[in-house]
C-alpha cells in the first residue's frame, strides 16, 4: 500500500473517526483505524464493537492495500504537521511498519492487519429513510442533556426515539430522561419511517452524531434501521451503532397534564437570574428555592459554609403564593434549550412535578422534578 493524501483531508477525517476510540484498551486492534485504499479512494474506519464509524476521502492511490494504525498516534502525528502538504503513507515490505512522511519528517508506526480488524455494519437494515439534517439536529440537542449516567438503568442510557400518529399527523419523537428531569421534542415524520419500532440510541452514538451535525450538512441524513442497529449516512461519513436492547419506561406518565398554576418569565434574565444566585452554591447542594407571588419571583440560595444569595425579578403570576426549589443547573440546561423570549412553568405544588416548554403549541416541552429546599 502507498498512498499520497492532502495533510487538512486526512486531519479532519481522522478528527472524525478516532474519537470513536478509546484511550484504554485490552483489545489492541481496537486502538487501531482501519485504513482501506483502493480506486482512488481512502476508507477510514474505526469502531468500540459498539460503534463504528467510516470516512471516505480521495486521494492518490499509487498502491492499493488495507492496514491498521494506532488511531490516536496518527492523528496527533497529521495534526502537527505543517498545513498545507502532502502526506505518504506506505506499508513496508514485511508488512510490519507504516511509514508515515510529509516533507523532512517521517515516522514508522506499528501495524496490525486489516483481517483483525472487526466488522460491526454488517446485516440487514429493514427501514430505511432521508431525514433533514437541521431536523435531526433539533431532536438531539433538545434532548440530549437529559439522558442519564446511571449504568444500572442502562435503558435510559440513550434517547429513545419512536414514531406515533398525533390527531392524524404522524410525529417523530425524541425523549430523554434521567429520573429527575425529562426532555420531550417532536417534529413531523419523515417519508418511509412509518411502521418503524422505538428505539434507544446509546449516549455515546448520540454525543458522536452531535458533533457530525455540528458541521455544515447541506444534505438530507441516511437513516436506517433494523432492530438492533442503526446506520446514519451524513455526507462521506457513515457513523453504526448498536442499539440499547431494553424496554424504555412509560414516559407519559410521568408528564403532568392537571398542573394550573401557570407562570410566565422572560427567559434570559430568569437564566441570569438563576445563574447569579447559584453562584454561591456549592457542588453537592445546587438547590434555588423559587418563592412565588402574584407578578413577583424571589430566588434564594443558601449555602451554610458560605452564606445566602437573593433575586428578584417580575413575573406573571395570578394564582396562591407558593415556593418550590429546582437544582440549579437543571434548570439551566432547560432555559438553555429554548429559543423564545418567555418560558412558561405549569405548577401543582411543591412536591409534584413542573412542566416546563415555551408555548403551548411548542414543539418541545420539559419535566422537572423539584427539590426539599
Amino acid at each position: 500500500m502507498r498512498i499520497i493524501v492532502d495533510r487538512t483531508n486526512l486531519l479532519k477525517s481522522l478528527g472524525r473517526v478516532h474519537r470513536v476510540v478509546e484511550r484504554r484498551n485490552t483489545i489492541p486492534i481496537l486502538s487501531n483505524v482501519l485504513i482501506d485504499a483502493d480506486a482512488g479512494k481512502m476508507q477510514l474506519k474505526a469502531t468500540d464493537l459498539d460503534l463504528e464509524i467510516t470516512e471516505t476521502t480521495g486521494a492518490n492511490i499509487e498502491k492499493a492495500g488495507a492496514t491498521t494504525v494506532p488511531a490516536h498516534l496518527l492523528y496527533e502525528i497529521v495534526r502537527k504537521l505543517p498545513d498545507g502538504g502532502e502526506i505518504i503513507l506506505e506499508i513496508d515490505s514485511e508488512e510490519n511498519f507504516v511509514a508515515v512522511i510529509s516533507g523532512h519528517s517521517s515516522f514508522r508506526l506499528q501495524c496490525l492487519p486489516k483481517a483483525d480488524f472487526p466488522e460491526l455494519s454488517s446485516g440487514e437494515f429493514s427501514y430505511s429513510f432521508k431525514f433533514e439534517a437541521l431536523g435531526l439536529k433539533r431532536l438531539v440537542e433538545a434532548t440530549q442533556f437529559a439522558i442519564s449516567t446511571e449504568e444500572t438503568r442502562y435503558y435510559l442510557n440513550g434517547i429513545y426515539l419512536h414514531v406515533l400518529d398525533d390527531q392524524g399527523i404522524l410525529k417523530l419523537r425524541a425523549v430523554a430522561t434521567d429520573g429527575h428531569r425529562l426532555a420531550r421534542v417532536e417534529i413531523e415524520a419523515p417519508q418511509g419511517s412509518e411502521g418503524m419500532p422505538g428505539i434507544i440510541i446509546p449516549r455515546k452514538t448520540v454525543g458522536e452524531l452531535h458533533k457530525l451535525l455540528g458541521e455544515e450538512v447541506d444534505e438530507p441524513v441516511l437513516i436506517e434501521l433494523s432492530d438492533a442497529k442503526i446506520r446514519f449516512g451524513i455526507g462521506s461519513v457513515v457513523l453504526t451503532s448498536k442499539l440499547i436492547d431494553g424496554i424504555f419506561p412509560e414516559y407519559q406518565k410521568v408528564i403532568p397534564t392537571a398542573n394550573g398554576k401557570k407562570l410566565v418569565l422572560k427567559r434570559v434574565a430568569f437564566s441570569a437570574s438563576v445563574d447569579r444566585v447559584s453562584t454561591i452554591s456549592s457542588d453537592r447542594g445546587r438547590a434555588v428555592k423559587l418563592s412565588i407571588m402574584p407578578d413577583q419571583l424571589t430566588l434564594t440560595v443558601n449555602n451554610p459554609d458560605s452564606g445566602t444569595a437573593e433575586d428578584q425579578l417580575p413575573v406573571e403570576y395570578k394564582d396562591k403564593a407558593m415556593e418550590i426549589g429546582f437544582n440549579s443547573r437543571y434548570l439551566l440546561d432547560i432555559t438553555g434549550q429554548l429559543s423564545g423570549e418567555d418560558v412558561i412553568f405549569m405548577l401543582a405544588d411543591m412536591g409534584s412535578p413542573t412542566l416546563i416548554r415555551e408555548s403551548e403549541t411548542a414543539d418541545a416541552l420539559y419535566v422537572l422534578m423539584p427539590m426539599r429546599v
